[in-house]
């Protein structure tokens, strides 16, 4: 039988790990409250709000950078930077984000280790490679990482000085973009088939919305939640997605938003803004935006757009809700309604006085 130090692969998993995790596990989750001189339950709580499982009380799952960090969190809160109300929660919005992170950089190293196998002497990377290339990746992960973090700091740099309370209130186009048929049309395909579209979608969505001074808020398979700071970048995304998206092999977009107070917090965003937008997107046939009435009374004197009500329809939370289509205008094409929406009655995407979209039942943004 083989000892660990004749077996490459737990010796591998053991370097990977301190080089991950700066030292070796040695610490019981007892121990670690105890270095760090916080109560067991308190550091139990936020282990579980950065995402990770419950260790058992005799488990030295723990290293040197575990008492480091709670060391860290300490100095933050004594500072009055973090409060003591809010550490779990700033705990799960940076965990969340970064299992993300961590989920793409692994595939990322996995598919380099693969390419290096098949094209390679041997057909497969070792575990010893595995460790060599994390060992020579990893600073430059977190350089890049670094930057990409203090750019957006400095992207928000107008709101630093203006922010009186957790979070912050502002006005803003809050939109959803959805794949239609997204379930059917992905039953068949296969994983990697798939994680293609997926990437695809993400990378468009997430230029054309950076284009237009707009941000993800987060992203799902068949859908992409954003926010833009005025109307026309709203619309412009809105308008550009379905077009930049589109293709024979794809299922198509459709595009609801609209415009009000919205709480910004740890990243997400939350008010009845955001419910109206996902009911919008909902009634939105394949290829088109709908907005509601706040948005539209910013866009609809815009020579740049046709602009026109539609029939009031009752959907889920919204009793005779109003949605306006919004299109770009052709180029000669001045024709408006003296309240500044334009008279038709049947368009190319099949909207017309008689007819609408009946709600599907989403319930995106119902908890966001």
């Amino acid at each position: 039988m083989d000892t660990p130090g004749e077996r490459p692969g737990v010796d591998a998993r053991a370097a990977l790990e301190q080089l991950l995790l700066d030292g070796p596990r040695r610490y019981t989750r007892l121990q670690v409250a105890a270095l760090a001189g916080m109560a067991p339950e308190r550091t139990q709580r936020l282990w579980r709000a950065l995402g990770f499982p419950d260790a058992a009380d005799d488990d030295p799952a723990f290293t040197d950078a575990d008492v480091a960090v709670l060391g860290v969190l300490s100095t933050l809160i004594d500072s009055g930077f973090v409060g003591p109300e809010t550490e779990a929660s700033i705990a799960r919005a940076m965990g969340q984000s970064l299992s993300r992170l961590a989920d793409w950089q692994t595939d990322m190293l996995a598919d380099a280790l693969f390419r290096a196998g098949a094209h390679g002497d041997r057909p497969d990377a070792t575990a010893a490679e595995a460790v060599e290339a994390a060992r020579t990746l990893l600073p430059r992960l977190r350089e890049v990482q670094d930057y990409v973090w203090r750019r957006h700091l400095a992207a928000n740099a107008d709101r630093l000085l203006t922010v009186t309370a957790p979070g912050d209130r502002r006005q803003l186009a809050v939109g959803f973009a959805d794949l239609v048929g997204y379930t059917s049309r992905t039953r068949g395909m296969g994983g990697r088939e798939l994680g293609v579209m997926v990437e695809d979608f993400e990378s468009i969505a997430a230029e054309v919305i950076a284009r237009h001074h707009g941000r993800v808020v987060k992203t799902v398979g068949d859908g992409v939640l954003f926010t833009a700071g005025s109307a026309l970048d709203a619309v412009e995304i809105g308008l550009q997605l379905p077009v930049a998206w589109a293709a024979d092999d794809r299922p198509p977009l459709r595009v609801g938003a609209a415009y009000g107070a919205v709480l910004t917090r740890l990243g997400d965003v939350y008010s009845p803004v955001v419910n109206l937008a996902s009911r919008l997107t909902s009634l939105a046939r394949p290829g088109t935006m709908l907005v509601d009435r706040d948005l539209a009374d910013h866009v609809r004197q815009h020579p740049a757009y046709r602009v026109r009500p539609l029939r009031r329809v009752s959907v889920r939370g919204y009793d005779h809700l109003q949605p306006w289509l919004v299109r770009r205008r052709p180029a000669g094409d001045a024709a408006a309604t003296p309240d500044g929406g334009d008279e038709h009655t049947h368009d190319e995407h099949g909207y017309d006085e008689e007819a609408f979209a009946e709600d599907d039942g989403r319930d995106d943004g119902e908890t966001v």
